[in-house]
């Protein structure tokens, strides 16, 4: 396995990351079991969760996903892992915290709630790298980074991250924190795929200039990039196929961000490029963000163990120009898909 650093942080990790959100709900413990087995024997050693999991976020489930994975861990030589999990950042358009009544900041006092909770339902002494779920852009940065650095100074935490960030908030997080002598963001984890391209405005450049690593998130476009949707499929058991059935809900309008008229076109394209590669459509995605300089790792999720070969098989492929080239062709055919 090729490890990489995530930014100038002490943590080497797998190019592929193993993503949990679909534990507890989707996926029942004993499947989720199989999921992390599978993934530790195939060498990978970073898993992504967080607080408000499982998705959808409720707050009857939230913290089922970290207790289900801090089951596991205990399994495992804890120094063999590599564990990232989230603080949620404040309530917004973009959803209401299920922790905390809804109440959260990324303040001292919610920081550490939140990484307490983390702690006890893991069973861990602590948490790899440490990440904002969210931005908040209410309280100060500068108090948001005092109250981050808290618990790398206690030992609790051993690196930052954030999430869903834009370039002007990295930046200004990481000025305070070289300002202050606080601890640093290593890494930066956002949407990032072959149907959502948006992390190359400002945001590559950002992390090249301050060795910040992304680690993307829904490099298959939410399983749009598997083909399962085309033609107006959504298959039973898929993650839009349940998300669609309360049209007023903000969980279609997330299902229509991702499946719509221009990324199902897009997705024909890339669908065509796999196959002549003689490669799976999954393959090709996850290759695609593991190809940047920029990323550290990809983090992929499963409902089943059976669908993460296909994932997996993108750390033995390596992506021609030629293939890079055809897939730009797509990609200004349809610009910004899911902008």
């Amino acid at each position: 396995m090729n490890y990489r650093y995530i930014g100038n942080s002490g943590l080497r990790v797998s190019p592929i990351c193993m993503g949990t959100m679909s534990f507890g709900t989707w996926s029942n413990k004993k499947e989720s079991f199989k999921i992390l087995e599978a993934a530790y024997d195939g060498g990978i050693n970073f898993f992504d969760t967080a607080e408000v999991y499982p998705v959808p976020p409720t707050p009857a489930l939230a913290g089922v996903t970290e207790e289900i994975f801090g089951e596991w861990v205990q399994t495992k030589p804890r120094d063999s892992l590599i564990i990232a999990t989230k603080v949620a950042g404040a309530a917004s358009g973009w959803i209401v915290p299920p922790v905390r009544s809804g109440l959260t900041a990324i303040d001292r006092h919610h920081v550490e709630a939140a990484v307490e909770g983390s702690l006890q339902r893991m069973k861990i002494d602590y948490i790899d790298l440490y990440q904002v779920h969210w931005p908040d852009t209410v309280v100060p940065i500068e108090e948001s980074m005092i109250a981050l650095d808290r618990l790398v100074q206690a030992g609790k935490v051993r690196y930052l991250g954030t999430s869903n960030e834009n370039a002007y908030g990295l930046t200004k997080a990481n000025t305070v924190a070289g300002y202050e002598g606080l601890s640093r963001l290593q890494s930066i984890q956002n949407n990032f795929s072959l149907l959502n391209r948006r992390f190359f405005d400002e945001l590559a450049n950002v992390c090249r200039q301050e060795n910040v690593s992304l680690l993307p998130y829904s490099p298959i476009g939410g399983g749009v990039l598997s083909g399962k949707y085309q033609n107006g499929q959504f298959p039973v058991n898929s993650r839009f196929s349940d998300y669609v059935k309360d049209s007023n809900s903000r969980q279609a309008e997330i299902a229509n961000r991702f499946v719509n008229e221009r990324t199902l076109a897009s997705t024909e394209k890339y669908l065509e490029i796999a196959k002549r590669a003689d490669i799976s459509p999954v393959t090709l995605a996850v290759a695609w963000s593991m190809h940047w300089d920029f990323v550290a790792s990809t983090i992929i999720g499963a409902r089943t163990v059976d669908q993460l070969g296909e994932a997996f098989a993108a750390l033995d492929f390596s992506l021609s120009d030629e293939i890079i080239e055809e897939c730009d062709e797509v990609h200004q055919q349809h610009l910004y898909p899911m902008g």
